[in-house]
């Protein structure tokens, strides 16, 4: 172990600690194999799309996180820069995933061959069509662009990222055989039978890469603010993470993580393993709480938007300003909707024609999209 891995390990408490599959004689970060892509990764990966401070990404790097998440459009093509400079001198000893949000095969490798160059790297581990639903927005074409990229050097291994659709295109992916690595929301709010279609996923050789895992966070990321100090103090953020990595079947996660104190907190969660019988009383309380405002992008809406409002994906947006603390962030992707749709405002209608069997205040959380962002 390097002086400046054990100097950080020692920092935030983690020097002495056995991690899952880990030796006494060896405390590293817990490693699952990666589907059929052999890949070691560290259950803790590290999703860099809030992150603004490299120094953070290098700290993660220095405890042995080998696993940094970025995309295309991430602070306006920004975020993959960042990392690029911050991960260059340890490119080998590390895996760099990204994302293209192109519609046509001929968008999507022009976006390769700039994420290449933003991260200073002839390859990235995996490239991910990223938030892809349905799938009619998984055509063949970008496909075959993802096999050309493989031939040419320029990718491992190919990949499909969704925030929601998960029982449409978890099946779709396993039958097309064309996918090496899903990238997929799972946390503790989402529909248990999920489970099922992530254990197929696995037995077709699929590595399987959780996001979300915080269900929206809602700890406000600031430190002084009355949610943060709560759910700190409490474990509840911890509990979250620990759940999503609880089974093997999952083989890395990507947190998003702005700062040291995120790093630590997150460190010390996978180290610990999941405590069933106090976790799941924190993320009950937890789930009582954000029901009314968390979107689960489970597909069971009764009844569509009169307007064509997005509303899955404009509660999730809402939620990256007031869960993480993201306000630009959220912004930055309420203007990627269309602008006859960002001129919608819920207040024109009588009445909403979306009702949440979950509870969400689907009206209430749309309309403070239109407030902050338009």
């Amino acid at each position: 172990m390097s002086a400046t891995r054990r100097g950080f390990l020692a920092g935030i408490g983690l020097a002495g600690t056995v991690g899952l599959e880990a030796a006494p004689s060896a405390p590293e970060m817990p490693k699952r194999t990666l589907g059929k892509t052999g890949i070691k990764v560290t259950v803790l990966g590290f999703g860099c799309m809030t992150t603004s401070d490299p120094t953070v990404i290098e700290q993660a790097a220095d405890a042995g996180i080998n696993w940094f998440d970025t995309a295309r459009g991430y602070q306006n093509g920004n975020n993959e820069r960042m990392v690029g400079a911050a991960l260059k001198s340890r490119r080998d000893k590390l895996h760099i995933t990204s994302k293209t949000p192109g519609k046509t095969k001929a968008e999507v490798l022009a976006n390769l061959d700039t994420t290449l160059k933003e991260l200073q790297t002839d390859h990235i581990d995996v490239w991910y069509l990223h938030s892809r639903s349905t799938p009619s927005s998984a055509p063949d074409e970008l496909f075959d662009a993802q096999d050309e990229a493989v031939k040419a050097g320029k990718v491992r291994f190919k990949g499909v990222s969704f925030h929601s659709g998960h029982k449409e295109m978890i099946p779709f992916l396993i039958e097309k055989k064309r996918t090496d690595v899903l990238l997929m929301s799972y946390n503790f709010t989402m529909d248990p039978e999920l489970d099922t279609l992530i254990d197929k996923a696995n037995a077709a050789g699929m590595g399987i890469v959780a996001m979300k895992v915080m269900a929206g966070g809602f700890r406000q990321n600031k430190q002084g603010s009355p949610m943060f100090e709560k759910l700190s103090k409490t474990g509840t953020m911890a509990a979250a993470l620990k759940w999503a990595v609880r089974r093997p079947a999952i083989h890395t996660s990507i947190p998003g993580i702005m700062d040291s104190d995120q790093l630590d907190e997150n460190f010390k969660a996978v180290a610990a393993g999941y405590k069933k019988e106090l976790d799941d009383k924190l993320l009950a309380a937890q789930l009582k709480y954000i029901s009314p405002l968390y979107c689960r992008f489970c597909g069971t809406c009764n009844g569509k938007c009169a307007q064509g409002l997005p509303v899955s994906d404009i509660i999730r947006y809402v939620s990256y300003a007031e869960g993480y603390g993201e306000f630009a962030l959220g912004r930055e992707n309420y203007q990627t909707l269309p602008g006859e749709l960002q001129q919608v405002k819920c207040g024109d209608c009588t009445q909403c024609s979306v009702n949440c069997p979950n509870g969400v205040r689907v009206a209430e959380r749309v309309a403070r999209a239109q407030e902050m962002f338009a």
